[in-house]
């Protein structure tokens, strides 16, 4: 039975959705923009058996707590500390991590700063790699150079309601995605307050991950984690080459692509989870 809970981490409400049985190993799963941990809604009961699903909010992000600007910095250092100290809050230290989107630069922040813990890795468009950036990203690098005020007013267009309903529907067959996740989306975005400034903030700090991109990949080469990519390979954000690109630093690397966009889970919950049973519990 899937339970919904909310811990306090440094004075601040984190929700966590979990389910599973807590003798299992633990798998930790991040979500990334503009969601929150509804996207994980169907995959974690079919993982039930072989993990104890961990799935949390990020701050400012779905049911978690979404302070002011000028109490919280919302910056991907400050979103990776706060899910460290929730695992230590919930006495978790051992697990499979599960990164996507924005999710992927938290959770490799995790493991640089604590590589003992990582168990293995399954990466679903979590872009780590600079080829794995699609041609959107040229902006905001460019916006990244010289960040004024004009600049970021042209992203408030990405949390737009039409934006956030395509970003589901990019890449995927007609009829193939419900309603559901985007419609949660949405609401949360209205609902939030001050929410387009906190994730422009965000927009504007991706900067530090890109510059890290380069430690990420260290971190690969010298730990050699387990690694299952799987990729909605007609993603436009974080582009197929971004997939593959494990490969160079994890020779053993698993890398499978999907047939849909960047909300693969929303299409092929079953196929991934299949992968992840294969890749981690039944070999």
């Amino acid at each position: 039975m899937m339970r919904y809970q909310q811990v306090q981490v440094d004075g601040l409400s984190v929700f966590y959705r979990a389910v599973g049985n807590q003798s299992k190993p633990v798998l930790l799963l991040l979500h990334g923009f503009p969601s929150a941990s509804h996207y994980f809604r169907e995959l974690m009961p079919l993982l039930a058996e072989d993990f104890y699903c961990i799935a949390p909010d990020m701050i400012g992000f779905g049911q978690s707590e979404s302070p002011d600007r000028f109490e919280f910095t919302y910056s991907f250092e400050s979103e990776s500390q706060v899910i460290q100290r929730f695992l230590e809050v919930l006495g978790v230290d051992s697990y499979y991590l599960y990164v996507f989107d924005y999710g992927a630069p938290v959770g490799f922040r995790l493991a640089l700063n604590h590589p003992e813990q990582i168990r293995g890795i399954i990466s679903q468009n979590g872009n780590v790699y600079e080829e794995g950036l699609g041609a959107k990203w040229q902006d905001r690098i460019a916006y990244w150079a010289n960040p004024t005020s004009e600049a970021r007013a042209t992203f408030s267009n990405a949390y737009a309601a039409a934006t956030i309903k395509n970003q589901y529907l990019g890449g995927e067959k007609a009829g193939a995605i419900s309603p559901d996740g985007y419609s949660l989306d949405i609401y949360y975005s209205q609902k939030i307050a001050d929410y387009g400034e906190k994730q422009n903030d965000l927009i504007l700090d991706y900067r530090t991950n890109v510059a890290l991109y380069p430690k990420f990949q260290q971190y690969l080469r010298d730990y050699q984690p387990a690694v299952l990519a799987i990729w909605g390979k007609n993603d436009d954000s974080f582009i197929w080459a971004g997939a593959e690109a494990f490969k160079k630093d994890v020779p053993d690397a698993t890398v499978v692509p999907i047939d849909a966009g960047h909300f693969a889970l929303e299409s092929h919950s079953t196929t991934i989870a299949e992968q992840i049973i294969h890749q981690f519990m039944k070999q």
